[in-house]
């Protein structure tokens, strides 16, 4: 596991708006530190809890931590907000796969392929589920 460099990310009250709670979650989700980007991102939520693009990135930061219930949760939150975001709707197909709900994963993978055809990741994970 690498190491985090606290200093660059400490935030204080002056900086603790919802941009940039978001971007240093962000940032950490992008450099593989998915446990610290929960919580920054989680921050972000309490402030602007109806922003998509805040819960999608919470929810892969989850994802990638291992919280698949959580995980699932946010990014259904996120396609209730923007129901055209395909990716919202991959992320929230995989979640329901790891928790056991395979028939709603399916019907998440189907929309976004719908969304964005030729998504090769999508289609690979529709004809692993289906088959």
């Amino acid at each position: 596991m690498r190491p985090v460099a606290r200093e660059s990310y400490s935030t204080t009250p002056e900086d603790e708006s919802a941009y940039s709670l978001y971007s240093k979650g962000s940032r950490l989700l992008r450099e593989g530190h998915p446990h610290q980007a929960a919580m920054f991102l989680s921050r972000a939520k309490l402030i602007e809890p109806e922003k998509a693009s805040i819960r999608e990135a919470l929810a892969r930061a989850l994802f990638q931590a291992g919280r698949m219930s959580r995980a699932r949760r946010e990014f259904a939150k996120a396609v209730a907000i923007d129901p055209v975001n395909d990716y919202a709707h991959f992320g929230l197909a995989l979640a329901c796969e790891r928790t056991g709900q395979r028939m709603r994963a399916i019907g998440h993978l189907k929309l976004a392929i719908a969304m964005r055809p030729g998504m090769s990741d999508y289609e690979r994970a529709l004809a692993r589920l289906a088959g």
